[in-house]
């Protein structure tokens, strides 16, 4: 063995070693991730058929004309969309949290008391399944960085589904289940981001990476001499110069 690959073989054996498990999350978590379809990990084919009836421009115009009469502050952003088969206009400005109104009535909805959320969930969440839990939810977690504050409302669906839906719009911002989780908690080991799981570029993910570089080059460095490329050309060496030297004698 010469001395190239005496060298790599120390290092990468004890690397090889030091790395083991994380290539082990590496290859395992890499593999779970080709396997699970991604729309089911975002819960997308549980989502319900919903089909929105256009109101009349006429009927948003009055229902922005009432919201003004009413002394409502203008916003800079107006978003008209519908809410449970109701005209709603959604008012931003600034800094300030997004204003949900009912076009028809007036009335601000937001925040989104818990019962309109519940209502929410329901429709978007596919099957007969009922809210079986609801909670408030003011910090953002590894399960859920969207928009704050927002409504958590689970099922009992066999997957412990839970929906967030945010209390400034009344938009689902996220759908969580034992699927997602269990990818969630695969990609943070993956990135090796155990705290937020989100950030890839850590210099921890970065050691590991180069580290596991070595091995890879350590091991192409050994690998002729492990197949016995090295041996053989000794000996082919060897049968050489013995067939030179009679050859010289004879001279």
């Amino acid at each position: 063995m010469s001395a190239a690959s005496r060298i790599s073989s120390k290092i990468h054996k004890w690397l090889a070693l030091l790395m083991a498990i994380q290539i082990l999350f590496w290859f395992v978590s890499g593999l779970f991730f080709a396997i699970a379809p991604i729309e089911q990990v975002r819960s997308e084919h549980r989502i319900a058929e919903q089909t929105h009836a256009p109101f009349p421009l006429d009927a948003a115009a009055t229902g922005l004309q009432r919201l003004a009469a009413a002394g409502v502050a203008p916003g800079e952003r107006v978003e008209l969309r519908s809410l449970l088969d109701r005209p709603v206009a959604l008012l931003s400005a600034g800094e300030g949290p997004p204003r949900l109104f009912d076009l028809a009535t007036g009335r601000q909805l937001s925040p989104v008391p818990a019962a309109l959320a519940v209502r929410i969930a329901e429709r978007d969440h596919d099957g007969e399944d009922r809210a079986a839990r609801i909670g408030w939810v003011t910090e953002a977690s590894p399960e859920y960085r969207g928009a704050l504050p927002a409504w958590r409302i689970e099922f009992d669906d066999g997957a412990n589904r839970a929906l967030y839906i945010a209390a400034d719009t009344g938009v689902v911002t996220a759908r969580r289940s034992t699927l997602w989780r269990t990818f969630d908690f695969l990609w943070s080991l993956h990135i090796m981001d155990f705290k937020n799981h989100e950030d890839f570029n850590t210099p921890l993910l970065i050691v590991a990476t180069a580290l596991s570089l070595i091995v890879i080059v350590t091991g192409f460095v050994m690998f002729p001499s492990r197949l016995g490329y090295n041996a053989w050309r000794r000996r082919r060496r060897a049968r050489r110069t013995g067939a030179e030297r009679p050859a010289n004698r004879a001279v």
